[in-house]
């Protein structure tokens, strides 16, 4: 019986907080060790804000798998097409913006999910199982059971939403884009208002009572990190490459420029 391990999901079944880096800039395959290396789980492969091909997303995913940090993909609203393939190509998970009901999440779950539990059509070989010849049954099963589905609620509309949300079978994480709602709340990059520790613990709440897990991005501030994390985030966006570059570089030309 084959068995496929996803790094992240392995983390949040031990309620410990799965650490996932953006990737804007990066775009060549050793991406993936080198995160690894640092310590995180998961890549968030953005091809919602993001110039890469999904050809590049796929290369990623395929080595990422091979490192034991698991390759998750954002795709644009709707792009169900989109997901699919970097799905064929190696991802072991999906993330969804802009879910606002549980309707949406019903779809997202049918879209991307195998049977029984949704509608994916099967495509063939997986890299996931290293293309070995594995009985249709015995591999779709086995990438159902490690595959993340992510949806991200980023209005009032889906924070209100969010029980409902979590209550639907296939989903397995509800990721608050803090960003995203706090623009659409009115009061942009207010990361630290009540209304957004409100909008978390309703999350987290709505999480807990049916199984799934909170998440969080667009929070990096160290002390806002640590209260949302003590809350129950435990899917952790944690920056970003291009972030942590123009950090680095900052820091390091400030020093030289210190000098005499």
């Amino acid at each position: 019986m084959v068995e496929l391990l996803n790094s992240a999901r392995e983390r949040l079944k031990k309620n410990e907080v799965a650490l996932g880096i953006g990737l804007r800039q990066a775009r060549t395959v050793d991406i993936a060790p080198a995160m690894k290396t640092c310590g995180f789980d998961w890549l968030f492969i953005d091809l919602e804000h993001n110039s890469m091909t999904v050809d590049m997303a796929v290369q990623i995913a395929v080595a990422a798998n091979g490192y034991g940090i698991a390759p998750i993909v954002r795709v644009p609203y709707g792009q169900f097409d989109m997901a699919t393939r970097v799905l064929d190509g190696g991802a072991m998970g999906i993330v969804i913006p802009h879910v606002d009901t549980p309707e949406e999440a019903k779809v997202v779950a049918d879209r991307l999910r195998y049977p029984p539990v949704g509608h994916r059509s099967v495509a063939g070989a997986m890299p996931q199982v290293a293309f070995q010849a594995v009985p249709p049954a015995e591999a779709t099963k086995a990438v159902n059971d490690a595959l993340l589905v992510v949806v991200m609620l980023e209005t009032p509309k889906a924070i209100a939403n969010a029980e409902a949300i979590a209550a639907v079978p296939g989903i397995d994480v509800l990721l608050i884009g803090t960003n995203d709602l706090t623009t659409e709340m009115g009061m942009p990059g207010k990361l630290d208002a009540p209304e957004v520790a409100n909008a978390y613990a309703a999350v987290v709440a709505a999480c807990g009572k049916h199984g799934k897990w909170a998440g969080m991005g667009g929070v990096y501030v160290p002390p806002l990190m640590e209260k949302y994390i003590g809350m129950g985030a435990r899917m952790i966006l944690a920056g970003n490459d291009f972030s942590f570059l123009m950090e680095m570089a900052r820091t390091r030309v400030a020093f030289l420029r210190g000098l005499k």
